[in-house]
């Protein structure tokens, strides 16, 4: 992925490998990778969620998650 956006692909997150309790204290950093801000974390060790309004498609997210818990899907 790129950082550019893509039109027709979102971002979509698979919420049973999600384990934010692995990431680094409990920090998403698929949610800090995105530019758009598709994923909000309330609270460190919180799921994030996910708003895909804001999905351009270019895959940073993806990218970041530790868990491969976000693959880019057509929409």
């Amino acid at each position: 992925m790129n950082g550019r956006a893509v039109p027709g692909k979102k971002a979509l997150v698979n919420y049973n490998k999600c384990r934010p309790e692995n990431c680094d204290r409990g920090i998403c950093l698929a949610a800090l990778a995105c530019p758009r801000k598709l994923l909000s974390q309330e609270a460190p060790h919180e799921t994030p969620m996910t708003d895909p309004s804001l999905c351009k498609g270019c895959g940073d997210c993806v990218v970041a998650c530790p868990q491969k818990a976000i693959e880019m899907a057509g929409m």
